[in-house]
This record gives C-alpha cells, sequence and structure tokens, in this order.
C-alpha cells in the first residue's frame, strides 16, 4: 500500500516526501510515530523510572554504599544505557540499574556473604563481561529463538501482572495480610496514596480511550503538582545540585575485578548471569512486542543490538559503582504513550544526564503519581492472553503456569523455569514430544538444573 501526501495540488508519492535528518535516522514515520510523540514516550518512561534514582541508592546505602556516590552511578547507567539503545539499537527501550539485582547486590553479595563493595563491583563488572560473551556468541540470541510461543506470550503476561503487583504494593493498594493467612489483602483504602493511585489509573484508562496525546505523562505531572501542593511528604528540595564524581566517597573505578574472580564468588557470578538472561531477555520480549516491533517472525527488531546493550551496560555499571544493568519494564509506560523509535530511549538517556544535576526534583515525583501509568500498562500487558492459542492447550496452558508463577513467586526466572519444565513433560506425556526442539529441552534442562543446584537468586 502507497501513502502520497497532496503538496500544492499535486499527489507526491511517499518515497519522495522529504524528511528530517533525524526522521530518516530514527525510522520515525516509517514505524508510524512523529517526533512529538516520540518526545512524550521518552518523558513518561523517564517518569516512569525516575523512581529507581531513589531506591538503588537506599537499597545499596543499607548495605554501606555512599548513597550519593551510588546516586551519580544509577544516573550514568542509565544515561549510557538508554542513550545507546537509542542510538544504536533504535529501539524505544530504556536501561537501568536492575531492582532485583540491585538487592541481590546489596543483601546477598554484601551483607550475605560479606564480601566487600569493591569485590561486589568486580562481580558486577565479571557477570556483564560474561554476559555480554553470552550475547554477542549468539547464545543469548538462540534462547530467545527457542523460547516457545506460548511462555513469550505468558512471560509477558506475568511481568504484567507482576507491575500490577509492584505498584499497587508500592502505594500500598496492596499490602502483604496479617489475617487469615492469606498472602495479600487490601491496603488502607482511604489513603492520600491509594486514593490518588485509584484516581490516576481510572483518569489514564479514560483519556487513553479519547486518545488524547500524552495522556499518561499529563495524569503523572498532575498527580505530582496535587502532591506538591496538598501533600507534605513532597516538599521541594530546590532545583539543581553539582554531582560528584571524584572525592572519597565516589566508587568510579573501586572495581576489584581480581577479588571477584576468588573461585568462591563465582558461582555468584554466573546466577547473576543466568538471572540477568532470561529476566532482561523475558522483558525485552515483553516490550517489544507490546510496541509491535516484531518481524514477521516473531522475532525482535534489532534483537542483536538490544540484547548487547544492556549486557554491555551492566559492565559500564560495575565500572562507575552501581548494580548490573537491565531493560526496565517501565519502557511499556513509553511504549503504551506511543513510543515505536530510539528517539524515546535517546530522551530517556538525555534527561538522566540532567538528572545527575537536578538530584532535588527527583523528589517531586512521588509514587502514587507514576504507579497508575505502571499499573496501566500492567493491565496492558494481560492482552498477550488473546495471542495464545488455546487449541495447543499444552503450550498455552504452560505459558499461563509461566505467567502466574511469576506472580505467586516474584521472580521472572522461576516462572520460565516452571513453564518450560510443564512444556516438555506435558508435550512427552501427551505424545506430542515431536512439537519439542531440542533449544527447547536443553533449555529446560539448564533451568531445572540451575535450581536444582541452588544457585537461582
Amino acid at each position: 500500500m502507497s501513502i502520497s501526501k497532496t503538496v500544492n495540488d499535486e499527489v507526491v508519492p511517499a518515497e519522495k516526501i522529504p524528511s528530517s535528518r533525524l526522521d530518516q535516522y530514527f525510522h520515525i514515520s516509517e514505524r508510524g510515530s512523529n517526533v512529538r510523540q516520540e518526545v512524550i514516550a521518552g518523558v513518561t518512561t523517564f517518569l516512569a523510572m525516575v523512581y529507581s534514582v531513589i531506591v538503588v541508592p537506599s537499597m545499596l546505602g543499607v548495605a554501606g554504599f555512599d548513597p550519593g556516590a551510588v546516586f551519580v552511578a544509577t544516573c550514568l547507567v542509565s544515561a549510557f544505557g538508554s542513550l545507546l539503545m537509542g542510538l544504536w539499537a533504535k529501539l524505544p527501550m530504556a536501561v537501568g540499574c536492575a531492582i532485583s539485582l540491585t538487592a541481590f547486590t546489596a543483601f546477598s553479595l554484601v551483607l550475605g556473604q560479606g564480601i566487600s563493595i569493591p569485590v561486589a563491583l568486580g562481580a558486577v563488572f565479571l557477570m556483564g563481561v560474561v554476559f555480554t560473551a553470552i550475547t554477542v556468541t549468539g547464545v543469548r540470541q538462540w534462547i530467545l529463538t527457542n523460547l516457545p510461543y506460548g511462555i513469550a506470550h505468558g512471560t509477558g503476561i506475568g511481568i504484567g501482572l507482576f507491575l500490577l503487583l509492584i505498584a499497587a504494593n508500592g502505594v500500598g493498594l496492596v499490602v502483604a495480610n496479617p489475617h487469615d493467612g492469606l498472602p495479600v489483602a487490601l491496603g488502607e483504602f482511604n489513603s492520600l496514596s491509594v486514593i490518588m493511585s485509584v484516581i490516576g489509573l481510572a483518569a489514564i484508562l479514560g483519556l487513553e480511550k479519547r486518545r488524547i496525546p500524552g495522556g499518561i505523562l499529563i495524569v503523572i505531572v498532575a498527580i505530582s503538582i496535587f502532591g506538591l501542593i496538598f501533600d507534605p511528604a513532597v516538599t521541594y528540595q530546590g532545583l539543581f545540585a553539582m554531582p560528584e564524581f571524584g572525592g572519597e566517597n565516589s566508587l568510579i573505578g573501586t572495581m576489584d575485578v581480581m577479588g571477584a574472580m576468588n573461585p568462591i564468588i563465582i558461582p555468584t557470578v554466573l546466577a547473576l548471569v543466568m538471572t540477568a538472561i532470561f529476566d532482561a531477555t523475558g522483558t525485552i520480549r515483553a516490550v517489544a512486542g507490546q510496541a509491535n516491533l516484531l518481524d514477521k517472525d516473531g522475532q525482535i527488531i534489532n534483537g542483536g543490538k538490544a540484547l548487547t546493550t544492556d549486557s554491555v551496560s551492566s559492565i559500564v555499571a560495575g565500572a562507575v559503582g552501581g548494580a548490573p544493568a537491565a531493560v526496565y519494564i517501565e519502557s511499556a509506560a513509553g511504549t503504551a504513550a506511543g513510543g515505536k523509535t530510539g528517539l524515546t530511549a535517546t530522551v530517556v538517556g538525555g534527561l538522566f544526564i540532567c538528572m545527575l544535576f537536578l538530584a532535588p526534583l527527583s523528589y517531586l515525583v512521588p509514587a502514587y503519581a507514576t504507579a497508575p501509568a505502571l499499573m496501566y500498562v500492567g493491565l496492558l500487558m494481560l492482552s498477550n492472553v488473546s495471542k495464545l492459542d488455546l487449541n495447543d492447550s499444552v503450550d498455552a496452558l504452560s505459558g499461563l503456569m509461566c505467567a502466574v508463577f511469576i506472580v505467586l513467586t516474584s521472580n521472572i526466572v522461576t516462572g520460565i523455569m516452571l513453564g518450560f519444565s510443564a512444556l516438555v513433560i506435558g508435550r512427552v506425556i501427551s505424545g506430542e514430544y515431536k512439537k519439542l526442539n531440542v533449544g527447547t529441552v536443553i533449555i529446560a534442562i539448564v533451568l531445572v538444573a540451575f535450581y536444582a543446584g541452588g544457585w537461582a537468586i
């Protein structure tokens, strides 16, 4: 189908319509987007994940890291990874220090095993090197290629449910159940954070139905302004602060790689790698599917570059003093706002560079301002249910098993492992073993061995 445009009463074919270098570089028009839409998507993603500059320093601070130094490292990792993803891979996915791997670094490596901070950073660096080697040699892409459709869609469903749970729990809408022996319960419904989150989610539903551009961003900004006016916990703490790249508290260049090569620590490095392979890869696949950035064979457009970007970012994380990096599932907030190209990720990277100098502004976006966006994205990702082929019940139900256990165990890799196990065993018992390929069986065996060996995070 040819697209044309009328210029001076003359119909001009689309291929002859001049476009800006920006448009050509990022393939903006080709992917059905525009610069304004991409910028809005980038700002939306940034606002949805900017909480990381508060959460990551706080978590690592408990383990003895200097919070100010970690703040700088978190911004640098997010800026580097997102810019590389945008300018090189040209995909609308933002990269940052992974919250799950941040928790492992702080509570398992440093506090749990008593590893020093320099050695822990060396382990992060080493994990990035191994992760990158697996990526560039094609092993990671091979894993992604052999991900069965049911489990691929199930991962998206599970991440959507997981995102809903995280966002709802973060604002107190869903809390641990103190009674009845059940895991969760409704939180304090009359609290400001719960009320604003529910209203915000409803507002997003309405704005998106009306197809108002930047509806998600409008809600985030509006709730943040409301919080600044009416919530005593949201305070203006200044606008500008110079980052500290050196000094006695700086973590840049302090990693101890040789210490991380200690045989006692190597299994931990491999556990980080194994977790990142499925956690980050599953997230990339889910976000790409949300943005319709899959080719006719169901593979991610520029998938190899996307996979290399987040693995290389972990190398940078170890060097500057941060936690292992990965594509953020919050990128789906930007794709839901219309992001389809690398310009979205480039905007995110640029904003994190600015964040280095605007640290006080990070406290102006309360959790209940971003929670509605995350919950909305989680709801959207549940649409993957419609992509399951229920005529192939083993594949479809294995995918649903993957989804459910991602939420029940709060671990993406665990859900994928159980999904693969169910698929392989189900195929054999049902007599459909011919539908299995060698890759699927190998992945299932490796995952089960990984868990059986006690290496899972």
